[in-house]
């Protein structure tokens, strides 16, 4: 289980998985709003990487972030770190 400290955010931190050929799953937002966030999560279930980044990357909510968008950098910098 991966995990990830947001910041400008609600939710506190995210917990996540990948699979080895790149699919998110598991996803789960600590703090927040809850039920905007289990959908997310559905959402992004199974889903290859590369498309949730994508899709999530640049939402904005409060302090020019959010917490798709925070879910969107935490898969960036699971792949900085495991594509090396």
């Amino acid at each position: 289980m991966q995990t990830y400290s947001t910041k400008g955010t609600c939710s506190r931190q995210i917990l996540f998985e990948v699979t080895e050929d790149g699919k998110v799953y598991d996803v789960k937002f600590i703090g927040g709003c809850s039920g905007n966030l289990q959908g997310v999560a559905r959402l992004v279930n199974n889903r290859p990487i590369d498309e949730v980044i994508s899709t999530l990357k640049g939402i904005k909510c409060r302090g020019n972030t959010s917490c798709p968008d925070q879910l969107a950098t935490a898969l960036e910098e699971y792949k900085a770190n495991h594509n090396k």
